[in-house]
């Protein structure tokens, strides 16, 4: 029943700004930790930032200092502010819902959006 909607993506040019948003619908009763994950082709997927629901935030250090992601509770709203893009930030791009509770209590361990494609060229 639940469901991760994400939106955002596209191309920019190096050097440009581009927001993710995702939104996690269905019967929630809460969402412990929120974050975005990336896979280049070939490429294992990893971690970006995630935030839990109390605030606290966890980056990549590939992208700290330039990508801030921030979140809705009230929503179940994640979202991700990426500035001074890179041509290696190129990926798809995945929302995630860890530790997500249903209405009837039930602990879902993780939940995957379908995922946004970035591109940055050069």
């Amino acid at each position: 029943q639940v469901q991760l909607v994400e939106s955002g993506g596209g191309l920019v040019q190096a050097g440009g700004s581009l927001s993710l948003s995702c939104a996690a619908a269905g019967s929630i009763f809460s969402i412990n930790t929120m974050g975005w994950y990336r896979q280049a082709p070939g490429k294992q997927r990893d971690l970006v930032a995630t935030i839990t629901s109390g605030g606290s935030t966890n980056y990549a250090d590939s992208v700290k200092g330039r990508f801030t992601i921030s979140r809705d509770n009230a929503k179940n709203t994640v979202y991700l502010q990426m500035n001074s893009l890179r041509p290696e930030d190129t990926a798809v791009y995945y929302c995630n819902a860890g530790g997500l509770i249903t209405t009837s209590l039930f602990r879902l361990s993780s939940v995957w959006g379908q995922g946004t494609q970035v591109t940055v060229s050069s």
